[in-house]
């Protein structure tokens, strides 16, 4: 006779061996951060005691939930993969998914031809979504956000009263990179801004203004180089066509940075001897480079992280505060 295979332990047996509600155990098992020491240390003895493996198919069926959550990235694919801060950022997103019993879909794309994407977030495939880098054209988002509970990367472009979000402190960060620039004496203080069309770029760009109306000073060239190499470069070079050469560039990205330093280089200017320059994210880019980057470091993972943290907790039905402002830091290196 062939021996019957033991019954699977039930959260039900976790909850009592640990002398908690079962609503406990499921926060635990789900990630969520509103469990105190004690009970967190109880529960997961109780789950390795009691080789406990939480049934994926069974919860889901019986909570209605898919148990998975959308990251979308409203961008080019070629702009995701060339990023060095979407890794970051995606890296940290994963890390807090895996330690709950979600999975994560990724959709990148800059447009919703058809609303395929958006139907298909809509009709129940997700419980929820975080949505990283969105621009003031990113209309289908809003549909998206109406249809399940989001979290965004970055303060929404019309941010509403129950918008959750995770974003760092870019007119500061704007701001005292700039400060520091006046600080070691410059006073042709020029910039290159990401689109206009996002929160990020905006308030880096308000920061730098801010840093030269408090010295006295008048701003110098503004240039849009669209968060990318190519288009740092490009608009380093309008600045250098532009008339008066500027003697420090703030760049709001140390990728956009990395162009302006070539265009620098390959119009035999020298940094930070003829030109400083400083950037922004504190990305492995800023080491790659030589000079390598001043720049101001964003906690991109961490951000990650508590994008991720933030979503799962309102799937929990937790009350939390709707958004989340990180600290930036001056990173000083060669460049500045």
């Amino acid at each position: 006779m062939t021996d019957r295979l033991p019954s699977p332990v039930t959260i039900e047996e976790v909850a009592a061996a640990a002398g908690v509600s079962r609503s406990t155990v499921s926060r635990v098992v789900n990630g969520a951060t509103s469990v105190s020491p004690s009970a967190l240390e109880a529960v997961s003895k109780a789950i390795s005691d009691l080789h406990y493996v939480p049934n994926r198919a069974a919860r889901s069926l019986a909570s209605r939930q898919t148990l998975a959550i959308a990251l979308v990235v409203p961008e080019e694919t070629t702009r995701f993969f060339g990023d060095p801060f979407f890794a970051a950022i995606v890296s940290g997103i994963n890390a807090r998914i895996a330690r709950s019993d979600y999975v994560l879909n990724l959709f990148i794309a800059n447009s919703d031809p058809g609303d395929k994407m958006t139907s298909y977030l809509s009709r129940g495939n997700v419980d929820g979504a975080i949505i990283v880098s969105h621009h003031t054209s990113d209309t289908f988002i809003d549909r998206i956000a109406d249809a399940v509970p989001v979290v965004y990367g970055g303060r929404p472009v019309k941010l509403r009263d129950d918008d959750y979000y995770v974003d760092v402190d870019n007119v500061r960060g704007g701001r005292e990179a700039t400060e520091y620039l006046i600080g070691r004496g410059h006073r042709r203080i020029a910039t290159i801004t990401g689109p206009q069309t996002m929160p990020a770029a905006m308030d880096r760009l308000t920061g730098w203004r801010e840093a030269l109306a408090a010295a006295g000073l008048t701003p110098g060239a503004v240039e849009n180089g669209n968060f990318t190499d190519e288009g740092g470069a490009e608009a380093m070079r309008r600045i250098l066509a532009s008339g008066e050469r500027p003697d420090a560039v703030f760049a709001a990205s140390d990728l956009m940075a990395r162009g302006a330093l070539h265009a620098l280089a390959a119009a035999g200017l020298r940094v930070p001897e003829d030109v400083a320059l400083i950037g922004f994210d504190d990305s492995p880019i800023a080491t790659s480079v030589s000079p390598a980057l001043t720049t101001m470091r964003q906690p991109s993972f961490l951000q990650g992280e508590e994008m991720a943290s933030m979503l799962i907790d309102r799937l929990a039905g937790i009350a939390i505060p709707n958004s989340r402002i990180m600290p930036t830091g001056l990173v000083v290196r060669e460049s500045a």
